[in-house]
């Protein structure tokens, strides 16, 4: 079960971190993902991390702004969101796929096999 937290209001240029509890199975297992989907719009990839957390991958519209982290021991997936502007609002979900290969990342939504329930992200001009 992965449970996303860390949704709300913000400003633009504003901050939020988001964040990923993985319940019921080791974090380190996994090939992790951040995705967002606004009204009306496919869902898109936002950012990846490998397993072992050393390889990290974002889309050109995030990349310089937001950060992926993960924390094995605690079982939880990171998003620090950075100069957020109104293009960033959308429902973020994170996403799981289980990996034999310690620094392989995904940015595809069907390579991921597990998927939280989402929160949401507003951010007012």
């Amino acid at each position: 079960q992965l449970q996303a937290s860390g949704g709300g209001l913000v400003q633009s240029g504003g901050s939020l971190r988001l964040s990923c509890v993985v319940r019921g199975r080791t974090l380190y297992d996994y090939i992790m993902g951040w995705f967002r989907q606004a009204p009306g719009k496919e869902r898109e990839f936002v950012a990846t991390i490998s397993r072992s957390g050393r390889v990290t991958d974002y889309p050109a519209s995030v990349k310089g702004r937001f950060t992926i982290s993960r924390d094995n021991d605690k079982n939880t997936v990171y998003l620090q969101m950075n100069s957020l502007n109104p293009e960033d609002t959308a429902v973020y979900y994170c996403a799981a796929d289980s990996s034999p290969f310690v620094d392989v990342i995904r940015t595809v939504v069907t390579n991921y096999e597990d998927w939280g329930q989402g929160t949401q992200v507003t951010v007012s001009s």
